[in-house]
């Protein structure tokens, strides 16, 4: 496919998805960690605008310069920002200046695309649309965060094509060797750095599941009393659990005695053998905890990998999200993109029902926060 055909492939489908919304939803911002669905539109548009047309096209009139300002979102080197905390405040610029400044990128983008691009620009053409399509699946979770924490639950979409039902046939186990085996990134395609610098590890006999737990199975772990007990949880998730008097995943309730969850058609009955889905670390470990299993380490994750069906959930794995070895990070504001944020934060490995197409792989590393679970995150045990 064509550089440009790639472009508005991408961008198209950013814009589809905020297709359901209203005028008002574009604007919202509930929590710190989601951004208002606009402001994804406007910082996808900007990266090209501040990466690729302002230091490349010759002409190139940015479309307002206030804008990077508004937009930048952690790039430090690339000027000041408004805070995040702040976004859900930007009432301008309106989500129809957004949509003319889209037009305006695209248009110069399309343009700037007739002409070969060097290696080096064609590369960071390349992250700019990987980091587009991240924020596709940003969109999706923002976007069900914003309209699952609205007291009338409005569907996003009654059309929307629901998940396939996981038909769990109980404890199935894949039992991996003791050897050392590579890790990272291998070969040709677009890779991010932190899945760079592939080397050897040293694993264990171990088991993993061949299958993720399902809702069934987590509400076990809610009627046996397992946010009620401390001894499944570490002593920061047990702080977590008593502060925020957790007792449940993200978007269940129990409706006069029956369970139900937030879907994009609405609020339904929860699918039992549908895989649990919107779970913190700190709950995935407790279930394992619970279980007398663990979590698999990101490596043993990888190894595994190609014996495994992956791709519904975001596994959350027993692995501080760090380095590999030789991990550089790239100089200027590229280099603000993953190596910053190595610090108190957990891996995760897999992919989601929101995860864009073709931006799966076996090496990708997801990674936030052990609390956090507005994201599409799951469970797979091992042992």
């Amino acid at each position: 496919m064509l550089l440009k055909e790639q472009y508005e492939t991408v961008r198209r489908r950013s814009e589809k998805i905020c297709a359901p919304l209203k005028t008002e939803d574009y604007v919202v911002q509930p929590i710190v960690d989601v951004s208002p669905p606009k402001w994804h539109l406007g910082h996808t548009t900007w990266f090209f605008e501040t990466f690729i047309l302002l230091p490349n096209a010759k002409d190139y009139t940015v479309f307002d310069p206030q804008y990077n300002y508004v937009f930048n979102s952690y790039y430090e080197s690339v000027g000041a920002r408004v805070i995040r905390t702040n976004r859900g405040n930007l009432s301008r610029p309106a989500v129809e200046d957004i949509m003319r400044y889209r037009k305006y990128v695209d248009e110069a983008m399309i343009s700037f695309l007739e002409e070969e691009l060097s290696p080096e620009l064609q590369e960071l053409f390349i992250l700019g649309l990987n980091h587009e399509e991240q924020h596709q699946e940003l969109l999706y979770t923002d976007i069900k965060y914003i309209l699952g924490h609205n007291p009338l639950f409005p569907a996003y979409d009654i059309h929307h094509k629901d998940i396939p039902v996981v038909n769990n046939p109980g404890d199935s186990w894949l039992n991996i060797r003791a050897g050392v085996y590579d890790i990272g990134f291998a070969g040709d395609g677009f890779c991010f750095d932190n899945e760079l610098g592939r080397h050897t590890v040293y694993l264990a006999d171990y088991k993993i599941s061949t299958t993720l737990v399902t809702n069934t199975e987590y509400l076990d772990f809610i009627q046996a009393g397992g946010y009620q007990d401390f001894r499944y949880w570490h002593a920061e998730g047990w702080d977590w659990v008593k502060n925020n008097q957790v007792t449940t995943p993200m978007y269940w309730y129990n409706i006069d005695g029956k369970w139900m969850h937030y879907t994009w058609q609405g609020l339904q009955p929860i699918m039992p053998d549908a895989p649990v889905t919107h779970i913190s670390y700190y709950e995935a470990a407790a279930y394992a905890a619970w279980k007398g299993q663990r979590l698999p380490t990101e490596f043993e994750w990888e190894v595994a990998a190609p014996q495994l069906a992956w791709g519904q959930r975001w596994e959350w794995c027993e692995s501080a999200y760090l380095p590999y070895p030789g991990f550089a990070k790239a100089p200027g504001a590229i280099g603000e993109y993953n190596g910053k944020f190595m610090i108190n934060q957990m891996v995760l490995r897999g992919g989601s029902e929101v995860t864009s197409p073709n931006h799966s792989r076996i090496t990708y590393r997801n990674f936030f926060h052990p609390s956090l679970r507005w994201q599409f995150t799951g469970i797979r045990l091992a042992g």
